[in-house]
């Protein structure tokens, strides 16, 4: 059987789009710090054209909007230690009474369907204390045992952090050569049409970074006010961790969520503390869902949340923490492609 001009063509690029899926599934670990790079230095390109523009030198500024970029992400993660640092001596302190008062409310709740229980609170407060009260020597004993186990993992973690910023740096140095070199590879029977769907590919994820970007300081800003009024004492670190959290679909509002019922319940030892929080991050998500998201972001690149899930997991398991993170602009880049596929097969002739 003789296969058509167009057809050989067809199986050709089919052919290399399947080795270089397979070629991905198979170096995943080892990509995705560049591909983290990648995403880094395209959200910090304009900045550092526009600091190029006022005439310093591109070196120096992608130099500064990497140390910016870096003190954003280490100024997120900081926020959790006032958070650590407090909870820690309130769990000492309230958790014994805070598991008194849920058992004063639950054993005769279950007395009523003749199951009766007896809780000794004293071990449990002696057995938290003597946790909590471990000397700094013992947490380095088990840090160090955990490295020498599976710290593995950590090492590699510590490598992307520190090759990530590398990467972005050389990509900000050389982005308009690499684009042209990029450019220069493309047939040019199908010059124009790739970069068409390269430019749209650009404009739904400019819109989408630029949009969660003004989303998460707004729901930093609400949460943050929420908890203040409700009178959190953690409500600062708590309120804005959960708004820039929210980058992490579903993972970074669950544990802001966490966080925020675990210092309310110790704060106020009652249901006050669980009420107030519902209340907030109730109104928080309805916000999110039905004003903000679809405003900044816009329903027309929005995924659906079956998809959005589907979507961490696949990123989650194949390449771990620097999928999740990548999950969501990887998602809108998908959807680019997928409208084109979409578009040509309603124009097919398998179609009509």
């Amino acid at each position: 059987m003789l296969l058509t001009p167009p057809v050989k063509n067809a199986l050709i690029w089919l052919g290399i789009g399947l080795v270089a899926l397979w070629l991905i599934w198979l170096l995943g670990s080892i990509l995705m710090p560049f591909l983290v790079g990648l995403t880094l230095a395209y959200v910090l390109h304009p900045l550092v054209e526009r600091l190029k523009q006022r005439r310093i030198p591109r070196a120096l500024g992608a130099a500064v909007a990497l140390i910016l970029a870096i003190g954003l992400f280490v100024g997120l993660f900081l926020l959790l230690v006032p958070v650590v640092s407090q909870i820690v001596p309130l769990i000492r302190e309230k958790f014994p009474l805070l598991l008194q008062a849920i058992i004063n409310w639950g054993t005769p709740l279950l007395a009523r369907f003749d199951i009766h229980v007896q809780f000794d609170t004293a071990s449990v407060q002696q057995t938290l204390t003597k946790f909590l009260s471990a000397h700094g020597e013992d947490w380095a004993a088990l840090l160090l045992r955990s490295a020498g186990t599976g710290g593995m993992g950590l090492l590699v973690l510590l490598g992307n952090l520190t090759l990530i910023p590398v990467v972005a740096f050389y990509l900000l140095l050389d982005w308009e050569p690499t684009l042209a070199r990029v450019r220069s590879l493309i047939p040019p029977k199908h010059r124009d049409a790739v970069l068409r769907f390269f430019h749209d590919c650009d404009v739904i994820l400019g819109q989408y970074l630029r949009g969660q970007l003004l989303v998460m300081l707004i729901l930093a800003f609400y949460y943050s006010l929420g908890l203040v009024i409700a009178g959190f004492s953690l409500a600062l670190p708590v309120g804005i961790f959960t708004g820039l959290a929210v980058f992490v679909p579903y993972v970074g509002f669950g544990l802001g969520l966490l966080l925020a019922l675990i210092a309310g319940a110790l704060q106020f030892l009652s249901w006050y503390g669980v009420i107030a929080v519902a209340i907030v991050y109730g109104i928080g998500q309805l916000i999110e869902s039905l004003y903000v998201t679809p405003k900044f972001v816009g329903e027309s690149i929005g995924l659906h949340p079956l998809l959005v899930i589907f979507i961490l997991l696949a990123f989650g398991t194949l390449f771990g923490f620097w999928g999740i993170l990548l999950a969501l602009p990887a998602g809108a880049l998908l959807l680019v492609v997928a409208r084109r596929l979409l578009a040509w097969y309603r124009e097919s002739a398998l179609f009509t």
